[in-house]
Parts: C-alpha cells; sequence; structure tokens
C-alpha cells in the first residue's frame, strides 16, 4: 500500500481550506444581508416583519447555525449589535 504524496496531501489541505473559505465567505454574506436589512428597515417594517414565516433559506441557515458552534458564533459576533441597537430603538426589545 503506497503512502499518500506530499502532492496528494498538499491538494487535500487546499480543498479543506478553499472549503473554509467558501463557509467564511457565506457567513459574511449572510451577515451582511442581516445587517442591510436591519439598517435600512423602518421599525413599522421590522413590526410587519416580525409575524412572517421564515423562508426555506433562512430555515435551512438556522439549521446550518445551530449545528455549527463556530460559524454561529461568528455570525452573531458580526450581526449582534446592529440587530440589538435597531431592535431596541424599535422597542422591540425591553
Amino acid at each position: 500500500m503506497k503512502k499518500p504524496s506530499g502532492a496528494a496531501a498538499f491538494v487535500a489541505a487546499l480543498f479543506v481550506a478553499s472549503g473554509a473559505l467558501a463557509q467564511g465567505m457565506l457567513l459574511d454574506y449572510a451577515a451582511d444581508k442581516v445587517i442591510k436589512k436591519f439598517t435600512t428597515s423602518t421599525c413599522d417594517e421590522l413590526k410587519a416583519m416580525k409575524g412572517e414565516p421564515p423562508s426555506d433559506k433562512q430555515k435551512m441557515a438556522v439549521e446550518f447555525l445551530r449545528n455549527d458552534a463556530q460559524a454561529r458564533k461568528t455570525f452573531i459576533d458580526k450581526i449582534a449589535p446592529v440587530v440589538m441597537n435597531k431592535l431596541f430603538e424599535c422597542g422591540l426589545i425591553p
């Protein structure tokens, strides 16, 4: 049985790194989308959205974040200040 060559190990490491990079890019995109939604929406729009059911994409994103603690932390750390301040300003949290 042959041992994997250095080149094969390097290629495998690149695939893992590119997957992590792609995941990070998707998290950044999703976080930026949420931040934009909260910065451009009025309080009345946010109150109206509160009762709407989540889209299929939102459900998939939430499920992903439930299953990946590091991704969840990164996402929440990025969106929390903007979202919480807007919710507070709109009277949606005490």
